[in-house]
């Protein structure tokens, strides 16, 4: 009598799990296709599968346990075989992604495309208002010249002579057959003998198209803007896959991003920060006027409330930040020079006296 439980390396108490693992690790090592013409090997195989049939059925189990026969008494282990049980369908529920396509999967499966990647660098002011931009992207199309079919015009496919049409074969090793998908003509049945000159048999050629692609307001960099379909063209059916545009914007050289807001720096004389002006300041949205009251100190901010960048996908706007900065002339004629000197002299120097009165006192 055979030892069901040796063969597979466990104990007799194992578990339905550790028999599935060992059983799994002996099929993959001994199988047919892993060692061909290999007898020895074969007859292992074979001895594993009938042990796990045997012991995987819990009845069958408790005969063999009890009485040294999945049948029960009366029986012999000799007489038990995989073509007595369903196991067929306990084999594909392990390896069935593993040993390819079991009969009855049909031909080569219908398989996604490819999702692409596009690079976009815009400004700050598209990003800001939105922008439709044409993108110019890489295809795969059908080639004109075969038609699709792949092969040279006058010399159409002919009948896979690997699988004779089926777009699969069988393999017979022993008792077991196993389905795959035919390598040669990958599961479409036919096989090009002389390939197209222009696609070189693919039926496809690589080619430039312009899509349209509107980005709206509020996008940053990293910003992703996904377009559903736009990707490379699936095959045997398949849909395509998506189109990914990424986002960059290029820094600008008067406004600053930092999040919705806005930040720039404008620059007012010395008269206009002591006695107070109005002055123009540049949005992304036209000219605005802002009012500097007397006495304005180099640093101070103004808001512009709602000139920022709108929130992406929303209708709430950041606001725009304005940095005053006191503009120092670096040259004077001689009366400009006369004038500040006159006015140095009526002002007295106060503040730097004030801060040298204090500066002694805090030493002494």
């Amino acid at each position: 009598m055979k030892d069901y439980y040796r063969i597979l390396g466990v104990n007799r108490d194992a578990t339905d799990g550790e028999m599935k693992k060992a059983f799994r690790r002996l099929a993959m090592k001994y199988h047919p296709d892993r060692n061909p013409e290999n007898k020895d090997a074969e007859d292992k195989f074979k001895e594993i599968n009938e042990a796990y049939a045997c012991l995987s059925d819990p009845e069958k189990r408790s005969n063999y346990d009890r009485f040294g026969s999945a049948e029960g008494m009366g029986g012999g282990g000799a007489g038990f075989g995989p073509f007595n049980s369903n196991f067929s369908d306990i084999f594909e529920d392990i390896f069935g992604d593993f040993f390819g396509t079991f009969a009855g999967q049909g031909r080569a499966r219908a398989t996604r495309g490819a999702d692409l990647r596009y690079d976009l660098t815009i400004s700050l002011e598209e990003a800001v208002r939105g922008v439709e931009k044409e993108l110019k992207l890489p295809s795969w199309e059908i080639c004109e010249a075969c038609g699709g079919s792949g092969a040279k015009p006058g010399h159409g496919p002919v009948t896979c002579p690997d699988c004779n049409g089926a777009g699969q074969r069988r393999f017979q090793q022993g008792f077991f057959s196993v389905t795959r998908t035919c390598s040669r003509c990958g599961g479409t049945g036919q096989f090009i003998t002389t390939p197209c000159s222009e696609c070189g048999g693919d039926g496809r050629v690589r080619k430039f198209r312009i899509l349209s692609v509107k980005v709206p307001p509020g996008v940053d960099t990293g910003s992703r803007l996904r377009m559903s379909g736009e990707g490379e063209p699936g095959t045997n059916g398949g849909p395509s896959g998506d189109l990914y545009i990424v986002i960059t914007v290029k820094p600008h050289k008067f406004f600053k991003r930092e999040g919705l807001n806005l930040y720039c720096d404008v620059p007012v004389s010395f008269t206009q920060a002591v006695l107070g002006a109005e002055i123009e300041v540049p949005t992304l949205y036209g000219n605005e006027k802002i009012k500097i009251p007397p006495h304005t100190p180099s640093g101070k901010e103004f808001v512009l409330k709602g000139y920022g960048v709108p929130k992406l996908g929303g209708y709430s706007k950041g606001n725009q930040i304005v940095r005053i900065y006191i503009d120092i002339p670096k040259k004077l004629n001689k009366r400009q020079k006369e004038l500040l000197e006159e006015f140095a002299s009526l002002s007295g120097d106060e503040v730097q006296r004030g801060f040298m009165e204090k500066l002694k006192e805090f030493f002494s």
